[in-house]
């Protein structure tokens, strides 16, 4: 683990991969209540290919120190933190990898400021319309206020009850329960991590994402969408409508994997990322994927 001083506080970020890789740098984002962990699957293999990553811990209440009482932590907010990570470690033409709500945060980052970003990759995300997906409307809902995010972290303790559907359950087939603890522990144990999530939620906007979903054709940049084909929060159906928000992207279908591809089916995933990092994808494949649309 290395810590960064951004502007909203400090920051704690995995690395994996050589220093001297010739592919660009891969950043990840990860979802509401996990962390970069979500990804150490995904970034082993791709260091065991000499791949370079990073991998945050966002604000997004599961991060170990609390952010600064004023810092902006809105969903523009927080991809703003992206771009100052970028800046501050001098990452260029990144493969930008988003799940989950960090799907929706990479969305952000390219509408906000995509000069550090060649490429980027998401995976069953918040998109379009969609932020949060119906499933956790409700939740998302309760945990807008400090007493109730609390109290609710408090009940995830039970492990029957935070691997069900009422907790990280609909989220994973392989969903590790002692990381699944480890994510509700800050919140457990910190007060203002506690804040920094309510904060996050009551910015959450649906209709401010669906105005950036407006210019995701902006970005010159090939993307591509690796989905998990069992999820149901985020269907294919959300995925197939993204893809046509970009100018230049594929869909690759997952079979057997949720919403947490990265736990799922990470070396499925480590191989998309690597074709599209190292443009090893032929033109003719491309073409046949955006046929397949």
């Amino acid at each position: 683990m290395a810590t960064i001083e951004l502007s909203a506080g400090e920051m704690h970020y995995r690395v994996a991969g050589p220093d001297t890789s010739a592919a660009p740098p891969v950043v990840f984002v990860h979802a509401l209540l996990t962390d970069g962990r979500l990804w150490s699957r995904v970034a082993d293999l791709l260091a065991e290919r000499g791949i370079r990553s990073y991998a945050p811990d966002w604000p997004l209440g599961a991060h170990r120190t609390a952010m600064k009482p004023d810092a902006d932590l809105s969903p523009r907010g927080v991809a703003r933190l992206v771009v100052e990570f970028l800046d501050a470690l001098d990452l260029d033409a990144v493969t930008l990898v988003g799940n989950d709500t960090g799907g929706a945060l990479a969305q952000f980052v390219i509408d906000e400021n995509p000069s550090r970003v060649g490429r980027v990759v998401l995976s069953n995300c918040d998109g379009l319309d969609v932020f949060p997906p119906t499933p956790f409307k409700p939740l998302f809902a309760l945990l807008r206020n400090e007493r109730r995010a609390r109290f609710l972290a408090g009940q995830m303790r039970v492990r029957p009850l935070r691997q069900s559907w009422l907790g990280f359950g609909l989220l994973a087939h392989d969903l590790p329960a002692d990381l699944t603890r480890s994510w509700i522990e800050p919140a457990l144990s910190d007060d203002g991590v506690v804040r920094d999530l309510v904060r996050f939620l009551k910015a959450a906007d649906a209709d401010e994402l669906l105005d950036v979903s407006t210019r995701l054709d902006r970005f010159p940049g090939p993307v591509s969408l690796v989905w998990g084909a069992d999820d149901r929060a985020f269907t294919t159906k959300l995925g197939r409508r993204l893809q046509g928000a970009f100018r230049d992207a594929t869909f690759v279908s997952v079979p057997k994997a949720r919403t947490f591809v990265p736990l799922d089916a990470p070396k499925r995933f480590a191989d998309e990322i690597e074709a599209i990092a190292q443009d090893v994808a032929s033109v003719s494949e491309r073409s046949r994927r955006n046929g397949d649309r």
